[in-house]
């Protein structure tokens, strides 16, 4: 009896392979010209147009269907119109189509390579598409791990490739700013450093008499003084502080790096003699960046003295020192 049922299942096995299997390989076979394993043709002909109201056909024209797509080698795409929607659609009409199943099993790896392509080719979302199609035919098969693997990778490493180029457009951009803003402060600071070398040259014949009279004999000061002010108190004269020669701050190094600009006012005390002292800051925007710069400018003033009667006094005077650049 064992010895009798091993022979009806091998004879229903072999019954199965002539009847089911073998026919539709064949009919792979003949309208593809070779087994069901020849692999994808990259330049595959153009698709047909997808047939019309798929959803109302039976189960014979779904597989009719189904065999062109083989024909041409349409496993996964186009959309609407390509093996695995065609045999899945059997399923959903006939579930457990024997035709329909084996034709999936064994269409399942070259359509993986259908898969693999487009992921190769960066066409992601057709690449998603095609393996959601695979799960629907098999969704334990160990080949769906590996190719969403590759779509992810493929997807991080684009991702990654597009950061970098942006990045690097970016590093340009900031350095051509960098170069420009550097020319820029560079001219600027150049315009400065002239306007004050004219300064102090269209100063300097006015400030001359004075030097000298500053280095000449303690006598010989206390006679020219005293002559001054003679003459001075018999003119009666009485008049402001005059500037006489002014000199150019310095910009502070850290706040041109960083082409920081802002402004200083700055109160002191002109001298009889025409100097500065007591140079104190009154108010600074930004505090203590310019103070300095500001104060040093100030203690470099000459100035002809303010008159009173003649006799020189004196006065206090406040300045705002702008620093731009």
């Amino acid at each position: 009896m064992v010895l009798a049922v091993v022979v009806v299942f091998a004879l229903l096995g072999i019954a199965a392979w002539f009847l089911i299997i073998e026919p539709h390989m064949e009919l792979v076979m003949t309208e593809n010209g070779g087994h069901p394993s020849t692999p994808v043709s990259t330049a595959a002909p153009a698709a047909p147009p997808s047939p019309v109201n798929v959803e109302a056909m039976d189960v014979n024209q779904l597989l009719s269907e189904a065999r062109k797509a083989m024909t041409g080698q349409r496993y996964l795409a186009p959309a609407g119109n390509n093996a695995f929607e065609f045999y899945l659609k059997v399923l959903q009409k006939q579930p457990g189509n024997r035709v329909a199943t084996d034709a999936l099993r064994e269409t399942f790896p070259f359509a993986a390579n259908s898969a693999e392509q487009a992921i190769n080719t960066r066409d992601f979302n057709e690449a998603q598409r095609q393996i959601d199609l695979l799960a629907q035919a098999d969704p334990t098969n160990f080949t769906l791990t590996i190719l969403r693997s590759k779509l992810d990778a493929q997807r991080k490493l684009l991702d990654k490739q597009q950061q970098q180029t942006l990045d690097q457009q970016k590093a340009q951009q900031l350095a051509s700013a960098k170069a420009a803003a550097d020319k820029l402060a560079a001219d600027k600071l150049a315009e400065q450093q002239k306007a004050q070398l004219a300064e102090q040259q269209k100063a300097k014949p006015t400030a001359t008499p004075s030097r000298q009279a500053a280095a000449g004999t303690p006598a010989a000061s206390e006679a020219t003084a005293a002559a001054g002010t003679a003459n001075s108190a018999g003119a009666g004269q009485n008049s402001e502080a005059v500037l006489l020669a002014g000199s150019v701050p310095r910009y502070p190094r850290e706040a041109l790096r960083t082409h920081q600009s802002g402004w200083v006012v700055v109160s002191f005390t002109i001298e009889p003699n025409g100097r500065t002292s007591d140079v104190t800051v009154v108010s600074a925007e930004p505090r203590r960046v310019f103070d300095r710069a500001a104060m040093d400018a100030v203690n470099r003033y000459r100035f002809k003295p303010a008159m009173r009667n003649g006799v020189a006094v004196s006065t206090q005077r406040q300045q705002k020192i702008e620093f731009n650049l």
